[in-house]
């Protein structure tokens, strides 16, 4: 039976504006009532980093709702305290463009819910965000007009605040929520593992098609703009998640739990191995929240015999006998288990990255993962394509990373014409690419706002799964895109105009040439590692640059710091047998074991203070991402010339510099 639900909601008429502006944000949460002609540009790219910042995930109950938007920035200052939004009577919020993007955790919109939001408007929504707010009841429009009505006082109709939506989405919202529905409608259902009707499609189109489930309101053959339930190969998680879902789970269905193929399902603790030397979590006093929320997972995990990859500690890697397979999750998964044609999500923004190797891989949120857990069927909307042809021939030095920054830095993308698309990348330059590199293109469709990023498997895919997993696998015929396919947009790039690229301190998308910066940056921290750089091809260009300087007698420069975090156990064995580590180790480089590390915050490499600058081949340098201080983004070899330049700096510069 359905939840029934008012014919129209009347909200509080006094409205937070997220704006550029703190005086007008502080006006509202003081209880001022400020207009939107009166709030002045408002802010566009409003991570989830912002509304929960990484130190607070620990929580997974209704103490969330004291922390929504405690990172928002604004001119400089954070004007939104902890426990400002409880009790202040807000329930509308209105934002610009992007609202959302980033890390796909269910905290942020859970936060401002349990703080009394109960409607969210902006220009546009990171399709991860809107999707976890549908599974919790969070309205979500963006319909500006809503607005003045909203401050008159005038009620709204239900319908008119899910215009737009799809009948999944309004379906979903019916029914209570997303565990309630999939209880009523996602019962004994399977994928027909055929496509019936002959369209043209693409591979990403093809892949859903051969996972689609039939229910009461979605069909075995969705197009794009449908809503549509599929059936995934692969269910991941991680620490961060895995106790808000239990706890979800256990208060909706008791235990013991009967879970779907759970032989299917792999449970990762890749955020947390550092965090006793982590800054966010030690200053807050978190570290006692995590080992908490830590063994939370381990309970699950345990209690259901799930297949688990713990990380290492440094201690623990010395007595390491090479039982424990370990490392990033989403690295882990092209590493180990996704295969060509497969559907894999996972409860990371990042799970893109498997589809460099010709699956379909997303991120989702918890609530979607729980009712995976238990039903084997995730939400989605078919999204659109973009086809992103990769031409020309990459200068010596520059890599996929410099590419995927050029790519953001398109004026298209930049304005959010990659938000909730599927970018399948191809060209000669793909050709080329090995999978390594093809999954930080692939990994970074989470910055350009995608869906996700896939790559049609090849000769090269195949010999990654021979080489690398033993696997004899054969590309089948079908799977690749059809040549007369529908694409929302084709984006071509001579990839041999793309130079050394860097991206500025705030934002992903704030790419420019490395050459072009007007004045020399110095750094006090190098980072590489994390899920786009810590791949066994990302170590070998670490080795080049940091091997040519050791050969030289250079060391990273005075007062820099040089971190190096293997992706995953398999990277840091091979680094060994290669005999990379005596380059990284003359040169003063601190080794550290497989985890998310500084990325998140969640370990050294990141700043303590404002006033530092690093420059970092993680995949974003949201505020607060990576610490307080300033983050450039750059390329592996880019991050390892800095280091021993001591300031920004390319391979083909350094080189420059120190001539013999």
């Amino acid at each position: 039976m359905q939840t029934p639900l008012p014919s129209s909601v009347r909200f509080s008429p006094r409205i937070l504006y997220l704006s550029q502006c703190p005086a007008m944000v502080k006006k509202v949460v003081v209880g001022q009532q400020v207009r939107l002609a009166d709030a002045g540009p408002l802010r566009d790219d409003v991570s989830t980093d912002e509304i929960t910042p990484i130190a607070i995930l620990t929580n997974f109950d209704d103490e969330l709702g004291r922390y929504p938007y405690s990172g928002f920035k604004a001119g400089g200052e954070f004007p939104i305290a902890v426990d400002a939004m409880r009790g202040s009577g807000i329930q509308v919020v209105v934002a610009g463009r992007r609202y959302g993007k980033g890390s796909s955790r269910e905290h942020s919109p859970a936060a401002e819910k349990l703080a009394g939001v109960q409607l969210v408007i902006a220009e546009s929504f990171e399709r991860i965000y809107r999707q976890n707010a549908d599974n919790i009841g969070l309205i979500t429009s963006t319909d500006f007009s809503l607005i003045a009505r909203i401050e008159a006082g005038e009620d709204i109709r239900w319908e008119e605040l899910v215009a737009g939506r799809d009948a999944l989405a309004a379906a979903i919202l019916r029914q209570g929520g997303l565990l309630s529905f999939g209880r009523a409608h996602l019962g004994r259902i399977s994928a027909s593992g055929e496509i019936t009707s002959t369209r043209p499609r693409t591979l990403f189109e093809k892949i859903v098609a051969r996972h689609a489930l039939t229910t009461e309101v979605t069909s075995a053959d969705p197009a794009p703009g449908d809503g549509a339930f599929v059936q995934a190969d692969w269910r991941f998680i991680h620490e961060y998640y895995t106790g808000m879902a239990a706890h979800m789970l256990h208060a909706a269905f008791g235990r013991p739990l009967s879970l779907n193929d759970p032989q299917s399902i792999l449970v990762f603790e890749d955020h947390t191995s550092y965090v006793q030397e982590s800054p966010a979590h030690v200053r807050a006093g978190l570290v006692s929240n995590v080992h908490r929320m830590v063994r939370a997972q381990r309970d699950f995990a345990g209690e259901y015999r799930l297949t688990t990859h713990r990380t290492l500690t440094e201690l623990e890697a010395r007595e390491d006998d090479g039982s424990n397979v370990a490392g990033i999750s989403h690295a882990m998964m092209a590493e180990r288990y996704a295969l060509p044609g497969q559907l894999v999500v996972g409860t990371d923004s990042h799970t893109p990255h498997s589809g460099a190797l010709g699956c379909v891989a997303f991120g989702i949120g918890t609530t979607d993962m729980a009712n995976a857990f238990v039903t084997g069927a995730v939400r989605l909307t078919v999204p659109q394509s973009l086809r992103i042809v990769l031409e020309g021939k990459l200068a010596p030095g520059v890599t996929a990373k410099d590419v995927v920054l050029h790519l953001l830095a398109q004026p298209q993308i930049r304005a959010g014409g990659g938000v909730g698309k599927v970018f399948e990348f191809t060209g000669a330059v793909i050709e080329q690419m090995s999978t390594d590199e093809r999954a930080t293109l692939t990994n970074m469709t989470a910055e350009l706002g995608g869906f996700t990023g896939i790559v049609a498997p090849d000769g090269e895919t195949e010999r990654f799964l021979r080489e690398r997993r033993g696997v004899q696998f054969v590309v089948e015929d079908w799977m690749c895109s059809d040549p007369d396919a529908s694409y929302a947009q084709t984006i071509g790039i001579d990839c041999s105009t793309v130079p050394a690229m860097v991206a500025s301190p705030g934002d992903p998308g704030n790419g420019r040439a490395l050459r072009s910066l007007g004045q020399k940056v110095r750094i006090d921290i190098a980072y590489g590692g994390s899920c786009t750089a810590g791949k066994r091809e990302d170590f070998e260009h670490y080795h080049e640059v940091l091997r040519w300087a050791a050969d030289r007698g250079l060391r990273v420069a005075s007062g820099v710091e040089l971190f190096l975090q293997f992706g995953t156990t398999a990277v840091r064995d091979h680094c060994v047998a290669a005999g990379y580590i005596d380059a990284f180790e003359r040169v003063g480089a601190r080794m550290l074991q497989p985890s998310c590390g500084a990325c998140g915050n969640c370990g050294p490499g990141g700043s303590i203070r404002s006033d530092q600058v690093t420059v970092s081949a993680i995949n974003r340098n949201f505020p607060g991402r990576g610490g307080p201080g300033s983050v450039w983004l750059a390329s592996p070899p880019t991050v390892a010339a800095s280091a021993i330049a001591g300031e920004l700096m390319s391979f083909e510069e350094l080189k420059q510099r120190f001539p013999n």
